[in-house]
């Protein structure tokens, strides 16, 4: 049996990413009453929102929900899965049931992104 030849070097070319395995991105933003966390009761109102959004997403079967964001006057919720449009689609009444504006939605989907007003 012969020795390996140490002079060749065997190179993994990787692999390029099937697109519809990336993931996308649903993140909402939200404007709350003052320039801190917001109100108690603002922050009370996104909570459950989030827990509704969890349970509908998970029902649904199209992402997860990932946490939430307070401070400069400005909530922000995460969610994440295969299909932002898909992801919207279950999360979208929860979010516009909320009282805060302005409000708006970051659809991203792999390497871009788009706004929704709500």
């Amino acid at each position: 049996m012969s020795e390996p030849d140490e002079s060749v070097s065997i190179v993994e070319t990787p692999i390029a990413p099937d697109s519809r395995d990336e993931e996308h991105a649903v993140i909402a933003h939200f404007r709350l009453a003052d320039d801190g966390f917001g109100a108690a009761d603002q922050r009370a109102l996104i909570y459950e929102a989030e827990q509704a959004i969890a349970a509908a997403t998970e029902e649904a079967d199209v992402g997860e929900v990932d946490g939430n964001e307070f401070g400069g006057g400005k909530a922000v919720l995460y969610a994440y899965g295969l299909d932002a449009d898909a992801l919207f689609k279950v999360m979208e009444p929860t979010l516009r049931s909320l009282p805060f504006r302005p409000a708006y939605v970051v659809l991203r989907r792999g390497d871009h992104e788009s706004r929704v007003d709500l």
